[in-house]
């Protein structure tokens, strides 16, 4: 998060590291669940049911206990073996579960897919991550694992990450993204890159001729008296005469302070009385009290919205730190610790602990729990997206009055230092990078400036064209072929983007699929006669998506 000359290596941030990494290339959706009519009540056919940990667990021990049949199912071969990772149910008993997959044993990146399955049990559809047949003329590779481990520390090296180390040995990895599936290594180097950040490059080399296939960067730059959002209501947790920064009623959220450290937890926020900080930077629990009210009006968020309990939808919180490192330019979710990191900022003078930030970085594990978004190209670009339409989300549904929604993202923490927002929605090359409207380039581009394609989208979807104030603030939203899209609501908007992030993206999701993933998503909700079905066409037309 910062200006354009430095901005891919001080942008908001999130960790993608799951122990069976999908990956990237732009396959499109093979199939998606027959089109449902809309319920004639409250709750759409389509629309996802909030699940208790005991429905969500049988749903998911069924789905194990099934895997064998599922595979025969779909027409995996004898040699690939699914892995349940998630299951969402709709009103109707539909069920969407997303699974990950083996070959020979071997984790397969870019083997991710959903299966819908209709409330009788008849598959109706499977969405994939890779079209390619999963088919290997050998698992022996041709090169070591300690030349694939050189080849990804020079790598590392060479994009300024002076203080890389590995951090476990290769692992062998089946690599099906691209056109024909090859046996590879899956290389993970740790330390720290050139502004601080954590490292964690995953390098994917091809283990029979040593050719580097794909790299990304695992951790991508994301009563208290806040510095931000004013004086806010904090749930925290009392034992005898101290207080912490502990919300036991949102999975046990907990707030640390770094004290200006790199690694570690920190020391949880404790103290004798229930007022934290004074609204300064120069009382640490200030920060700490934003962090805390973030973390707690995202659950809600989630919650409330969308009835997900938590970022991993099983009731259980993440947790936060806050004062990482010195003058560090940067917000970070990072899933192998399961926690959200703040840095102070230039001078140590700005925390980056805003509420729009706080939803922007958290929702980096909900997608990281859910679709797996690989963090580069298109579909890089669409979970940067994702993690501004939730922050945004997040904003309006605080409806606090000292930090009050709108479609700017980062506006409050003063990262280019001339007070201007980071992103802008309605037209997002204002900020003088990213992308307005999809072209055959756009993948090329960093994420952060591709996820423009989406924002325009969101906005156009919500609000429609043209020029209007709202709360305030004026946009003014262009369309590529000068078309006029007329909104159909933030609300509505919202559980479009979620319901196909949660039901139809995969990890290598791009601009055309998650057009059609995003239509489904309607069908399902609204009916695929409905006005929402219509508005999702015409806002991606009005961003070139066909």
């Amino acid at each position: 998060m910062t200006s354009r000359n430095t901005r891919q290596h001080t942008v908001l941030a999130v960790a993608i590291a799951t122990s069976t990494m999908a990956a990237l290339v732009g396959t499109a959706l093979t199939a998606s669940a027959a089109p449902r009519p809309t319920a004639d009540s409250a709750r759409p056919a389509g629309a996802s049911v909030a699940l208790s940990a005991a429905a969500r667990t049988d749903l998911l021990r069924t789905a194990q206990a099934g895997l064998a049949r599922t595979a025969e199912n779909i027409g995996l071969g004898a040699k690939e073996k699914l892995v349940v990772k998630d299951v969402v149910k709709d009103a109707d008993g539909t069920v969407h579960t997303r699974y990950e997959r083996t070959y020979d044993g071997l984790p397969v990146l870019g083997g991710d897919l959903i299966v819908h399955t209709s409330k009788s049990g008849t598959t109706q559809g499977v969405t994939r991550a890779s079209k390619a047949t999963l088919k290997l003329a050998t698992t022996t590779p041709r090169i070591t694992a300690a030349t694939a481990q050189k080849q990804a520390l020079g790598l590392a090296k060479g994009r300024g990450s002076a203080k890389a180390t590995s951090d476990r040995a290769p692992r062998k990895v089946v690599w099906a993204a691209a056109d024909k599936p090859v046996l590879a290594y899956e290389t993970v180097i740790g330390g720290f890159q050139d502004d601080g950040t954590p490292n964690q490059l995953h390098v994917v080399t091809d283990a029979a001729t040593g050719k580097t296939l794909f790299q990304y960067q695992g951790i991508e730059t994301g009563v208290g008296n806040t510095q931000y959002s004013g004086k806010v209501d904090l749930t925290t947790t009392q034992s005898g005469s101290s207080y912490t920064l502990t919300d036991a009623s949102r999975g046990g959220h907990k707030t640390y302070n770094l004290d200006h450290q790199q690694d570690g937890t920190g020391t949880l926020f404790s103290q004798d009385n229930d007022t934290w900080g004074d609204g300064k930077t120069t009382n640490a629990a200030t920060a700490g009290a934003d962090a805390a009210y973030g973390a707690q009006a995202t659950w809600d968020f989630y919650k409330n919205t969308f009835g997900r309990s938590g970022i991993k939808n099983d009731g259980k919180a993440a947790y936060s730190r806050v004062h990482y490192g010195k003058a560090y330019v940067n917000a970070f979710w990072d899933d192998s610790c399961f926690c959200m990191t703040y840095g102070d900022g230039t001078n140590d003078s700005d925390p980056l602990t805003s509420l729009d930030v706080a939803g922007h970085e958290m929702s980096h594990g909900v997608t990281s729990n859910t679709a797996g978004l690989e963090y580069s190209g298109e579909s890089g670009g669409l979970n940067e997206a994702t993690s501004d339409i939730m922050g945004t989300g997040v904003e309006f549904a605080a409806n606090n009055s000292a930090d009050p929604g709108d479609y700017l993202i980062g506006e409050k923490i003063n990262i280019n230092g001339d007070g201007k927002p980071l992103r802008y929605m309605d037209k997002p090359s204002k900020d003088g990078g990213s992308a307005d409207y999809w072209s055959s380039s756009v993948g090329g581009e960093d994420v952060h400036y591709s996820s423009g394609v989406a924002n325009h989208f969101f906005y156009l979807l919500s609000e429609g064209s043209g020029a209007k104030t709202i709360g305030g603030v004026d946009y003014d939203s262009p369309t590529k072929d000068g078309s006029k899209v007329t909104g159909i609501g933030r609300d509505k908007a919202l559980q479009i983007w979620y319901k196909a992030l949660t039901s139809y993206f995969t990890s290598t999701t791009d601009y055309a699929d998650a057009r059609k993933g995003t239509l489904s998503a309607a069908t399902d909700l609204y009916g695929a006669d409905s006005a929402e079905f219509k508005a999702v066409e015409a806002a991606w037309t009005g961003v070139d998506v066909h």
